[in-house]
């Protein structure tokens, strides 16, 4: 059976923002007439604003928090009660103390069901205004890699990836997006979009293991080039059948 797993914010969405309203109506139409299933870092209040109710409520899963908070509809079928252990906290305050980028703002350290998301900006009133200079800063310096190699030599029982476009995702090792497979069969036919799939992001283990499956992959650049793909996708299958 074809069953269609989406990332969603870069994927479905502009970065940190609502699906657009181009998007909206051909997405809600794809998801009545498919198996979608969406799997994201954020968590689940996030996400509603992101994609709507509608949406959300509309898919057969949705995997919060890289999989550790899962939800059909409002009703919560599992979640992960790790707890940030403390010489993990005080790395990444060091980190944030030692970082060389002037600005902060808001929520360094934001704790979700299964792991936390880490940013040296943070996450405050006036992110927005400040990301782009944050994404220019990162691009330039490789902050952020650089941050995830020093933390994960430190803790190698953690997987530490690059989240969104100014986050790093932190967990034990193995619950990352790929622990949603849990709940899909070998048989299944899996299509999965996203936009961080290259090693070290945060849809790359999820990538990998459907590849590992037999499924099929769609590294997008944006929202719209997950709109055009999927135009594309289901044309061909009507001229196939």
């Amino acid at each position: 059976m074809k069953k269609f797993i989406f990332d969603v914010d870069g994927t479905l969405t502009p970065s940190r923002r609502e699906i657009t309203v181009e998007f909206l109506p051909y997405f809600s139409y794809f998801i009545s007439n498919h198996d979608v299933y969406l799997v994201t870092g954020s968590d689940r209040d996030k996400t509603l604003e992101q994609i709507t109710p509608f949406i959300y409520n509309n898919c057969k899963r949705v995997y919060n928090c890289s999989g550790s908070d899962v939800y059909e509809g409002d009703q919560n079928v599992y979640r992960d009660n790790w707890e940030l252990p403390k010489d993990v906290e005080n790395c990444l305050q060091n980190e944030l103390i030692h970082s060389d980028f002037p600005i902060r703002n808001g929520l360094h350290i934001e704790r979700r069901p299964g792991g936390v998301n880490f940013s040296i900006i943070g996450r405050g009133d006036s992110s927005m205004f400040y990301r782009e200079e944050y994404i220019r800063w990162d691009k330039n310096t490789n902050e952020r890699s650089e941050i995830a190699s020093r933390l994960k030599n430190k803790f190698p029982n953690l997987e530490v990836q690059i989240g969104g476009q100014t986050g790093l995702d932190l967990a034990p090792i193995g619950r990352n997006k790929s622990q949603i497979l849990r709940d899909f069969k070998s048989d299944d036919e899996i299509h999965f979009f996203g936009d961080m799939m290259e090693e070290g992001q945060n849809d790359y283990p999820l990538a990998k293991a459907v590849k590992e499956m037999g499924g099929y992959t769609y590294h997008v650049t944006d929202h719209t080039d997950t709109h055009l793909r999927l135009i594309q996708l289901t044309e061909s299958v009507i001229i196939e059948n």
